[in-house]
């Protein structure tokens, strides 16, 4: 049985967090004037993605918050596919913004145009356009995810992208999939689609945890153990170099200072004159 108001306010939890996700990553590629590491692959499929996604939870009737949620996915993936272009192709910023927008409308076209074709379908009751739809945003959600596995392969860590992005997508993910758990009809395409990219995302923060966290951790272990080592040592170093500079008669082991051997070989020689 459905519960509306559980439907809404999770659905609105993951279109707020699919609306801020790649907020954190537009603004490091901005203060870092580079996306080295960032795939513009991956960006342009996340684009792609929103236009059967938008198709299907407005065909689907969704609540509000999961129709508009693909559109921002859309614009906001665009334009952080733009700053790649900037900054890594060096693309002109009057050329990102013309490509940028040309892609743009035709995406909008195209969503639109769909949404009503599909209508003709779905009062004959067929479902495998709708099918469709939700396999092909969940492959592109997917692809552009995986094309960062591949980057993490390739140079064993995770480079280039920002973990608060990860996190909050993956929890607009979460949200967004509990949304859809709760709707009054149980839609097991939905599920998949944001059910899919959430195990994706969380293999994504667990290699970080394995090649980024881990050595950092450990460079930090060693950092302070030889810290302690170098205050522990540095004292008696100290105290071993005063030892040399003041002689002890009372001390057996004493090591001979810098300057002893010659002060010893003076006081022989004025022994040897007085003799």
């Amino acid at each position: 049985m459905g519960n509306p108001v559980a439907t809404n306010i999770l659905g609105t939890a993951g279109a707020v967090c699919w609306s801020i996700q790649l907020i954190p990553q537009i603004i490091i590629n901005y203060r870092r004037h580079h996306t080295t590491g960032l795939q513009p692959s991956m960006m342009l499929l996340w684009a792609f993605a929103g236009i059967p996604l938008g198709i299907y939870n407005i065909t689907s009737n969704f609540n509000i918050a999961l129709q508009i949620q693909p559109q921002i996915l859309t614009f906001l993936s665009l334009l952080t596919w733009s700053q790649c272009k900037y900054y890594s192709s060096k693309w002109a910023l009057q050329k990102c913004a013309l490509v940028t927008s040309i892609i743009g409308i035709l995406l909008a076209g195209v969503e639109v145009g769909l949404i009503f074709a599909l209508r003709i379908p779905q009062r004959k009751g067929l479902q495998w356009p709708f099918t469709l739809m939700a396999v092909l945003s969940a492959v592109f959600l997917s692809l552009g995810v995986l094309r960062h596995y591949w980057d993490i392969y390739q140079h064993r860590t995770v480079r280039g992208i920002s973990f608060l992005f990860v996190f909050i997508d993956a929890l607009g993910d979460l949200t967004s999939l509990i949304s859809v758990f709760f709707e009054e009809k149980r839609d097991i395409l939905g599920m998949v689609i944001y059910g899919s990219e959430l195990v994706l995302w969380i293999g994504v923060m667990a290699c970080g945890g394995w090649f980024n966290l881990k050595p950092w951790v450990g460079k930090w272990l060693r950092k302070r153990k030889q810290e302690t080592d170098e205050l522990s040592g540095g004292g008696q170093g100290n105290n071993a170099v005063m030892m040399h500079d003041v002689p002890s008669s009372t001390s057996v082991f004493r090591t001979p200072g810098p300057n002893e051997g010659t002060i010893s070989r003076r006081v022989v020689r004025a022994d040897e004159n007085d003799a």
